[in-house]
């Protein structure tokens, strides 16, 4: 998958990368096209978190990419989905868990809607699933807090988000 971004933690101080982790995440269109959103809404050790982020996590071991994204979006937004188009790939830190993050980025739409199964530190965190227009997520996006976690995100997904908006486009 082709490499979009590589972004570093400016928000923390670096104290080196224990663990590289792989995560999947997806740009997922319904029925009226529109794409689904997880809002975040607690605090933590990055302190407080009130922010839009992409559905997604990371791939077990043993599992394909496409094998942890089905799932992935099966548990925190209940769908069963279809990929349409890779979107690609961006790397970037949370140096507060010495964590290198791969993330795999998917164009999905929705095939079917399953219960969702969030695990109990995903019920603390989302607050709540969404589905917006991709012109209003990207404007969310723009309009991201340029702090702390808030910013990473922001940093990560909204050239995801700009690409996914063209390929949607000219489907």
């Amino acid at each position: 998958m082709r490499i979009i971004g590589n972004y570093k933690d400016d928000q923390y101080e670096y104290k080196g990368v224990e663990k590289i982790r792989k995560i999947v995440r997806a740009v997922v269109l319904d029925e009226q096209n529109r794409i689904a959103l997880t809002k975040i809404n607690n605090t933590d050790k990055f302190g407080i978190r009130d922010y839009y982020e992409l559905p997604g996590g990371g791939v077990q071991k043993g599992e394909t990419l496409l094998r942890a994204l089905s799932r992935e979006m099966e548990e925190e937004i209940g769908c069963e989905i279809s990929v349409i188009k890779e979107i690609g790939k961006i790397i970037d830190y949370y140096n507060l868990i010495l964590r290198e993050n791969h993330n795999y980025f998917y164009l999905v739409r929705v095939l079917n809607r399953v219960p969702s199964r969030l695990e109990p530190e995903e019920i603390e965190r989302i607050e709540a699933i969404v589905w917006v227009p991709i012109d209003e997520v990207i404007r969310l996006y723009e309009k991201m807090q340029n702090i702390l976690v808030g910013k990473l995100v922001k940093q990560r997904e909204l050239p995801i988000l700009q690409r996914a908006q063209k390929m949607i486009n000219s489907l």
